[in-house]
């Protein structure tokens, strides 16, 4: 029989009370109880039935507890992750981890001095269209892959409360900006050499309502990120090109579809169209002797859950899926888009 590791969380709103009764696999983990500072919250939580602590300080000395679960607004994040590891707790921790990578320093050197694990909260990486562009990366059925666009809009502004404030760590950047760019570093085999960023403030908010990112990578990929919440009409998910094909994800459900080139495309005895008042080759469609197109299959899913994974490196010193180091990554190029937004220009990034 295993062992059942006893969680304790912190901060039980929407993404909190989602891991506790969606994501967290109940053979695994056993829920201790759970603190808010919302009382409107606490009654929720004893209505769904779950122990609730007094204080944080109340939950992080429970010596039952062994794994501190952090789902609070960002600004927070580092003092309650350094709190449960003084305690000897493990650490989950949402995203994004910190507000800046001189934060997440203090929380892994403290995570080291304590010989406990810190581990964040970065899912995105088991989303399905992200996995069937993985595979389409390392498979290199639309050959080598150059440039990818990494898109998501929708047209609700910025949502809750906490979001549109920045010293809580509000805004698109640190939000969905966060998992875009580390599916992204976690895809591409290939250091990151310089970056751009152009945040939108159409909104009236003090943080980034939206923003668009390119990437400029050593081996010569480059990738745009965007994100928007003014979207009526929104772009694929993915858009990724390849030497010998094109690969097009509208959405979550894996709608769109791969052409790849089936033989040389005759440059010389192109048919013209007409398009507008004029006519064109280049933008000719191709003939459909030259491409092929292929439905997107449903990619293969890792061995482990986030969960299943974190539960093993507590427990059996298996390596994480989510390494800091990658995590640190991420916040750094963040800092870095920032910087380049607010100089209006393309700067280097050397991390």
């Amino acid at each position: 029989m295993h062992k059942t590791l006893h969680l304790g969380l912190i901060g039980y709103g929407g993404m909190g009370s989602y891991h506790l009764h969606t994501l967290i696999p109940k053979e695994l983990f056993e829920i201790g109880g759970i603190y808010d500072i919302d009382d409107f919250k606490k009654t929720k939580a004893k209505e769904n039935g779950l122990p609730v602590y007094e204080s944080v300080e109340e939950l992080i000395a429970d010596p039952l507890i062994d794994v501190v679960l952090i789902a609070t607004p960002n600004d927070s994040h580092c003092k309650l992750a350094i709190q449960a590891l003084q305690a000897k707790k493990h650490v989950i921790c949402e995203k994004p981890v910190m507000m800046t990578t001189k934060e997440l320093d203090q929380v892994l050197a403290t995570a080291k001095k304590e010989d406990r694990q810190f581990i964040v909260h970065q899912n995105r990486r088991w989303d399905e269209d992200f996995l069937a562009v993985k595979e389409l990366y390392h498979t290199k059925k639309i050959g080598e892959i150059f440039q990818i666009e990494s898109r998501v809009q929708g047209a609700n502004g910025i949502p809750g409360d906490w979001r549109h404030e920045a010293k809580h760590g509000g805004g698109m950047l640190l939000d969905w900006g966060v998992h875009l760019l580390d599916q992204l570093l976690y895809l591409i085999d290939s250091k990151v050499i310089s970056v751009m960023a152009d945040l939108s403030f159409v909104l009236g908010n003090e943080v980034d309502d939206g923003f668009l990112a390119y990437l400029y990578f050593e081996d010569g990929t480059r990738a745009i990120v965007e994100v928007g919440t003014t979207n009526f009409v929104t772009l694929p998910r993915w858009y990724v090109k390849g030497f010998e094909g094109t690969m097009r994800i509208d959405g979550w459900d894996l709608s769109g579809e791969i052409v790849s080139q089936t033989g040389t495309i005759d440059h010389h005895h192109l048919i013209p169209i007409k398009a507008g008042a004029g006519l064109t080759k280049t933008m000719a469609p191709p003939s459909e002797e030259a491409t092929t197109s292929d439905e997107i299959k449903t990619p293969t899913k890792p061995e482990a859950s986030f969960y299943e994974n974190v539960y093993r490196v507590i427990l059996h010193g298996e390596e994480p899926i989510v390494k800091n180091d990658e995590v640190r990554r991420v916040l750094a190029l963040i800092e870095r888009l920032f910087e380049s937004h607010e100089q209006r220009q393309i700067l280097p990034f050397e991390l």
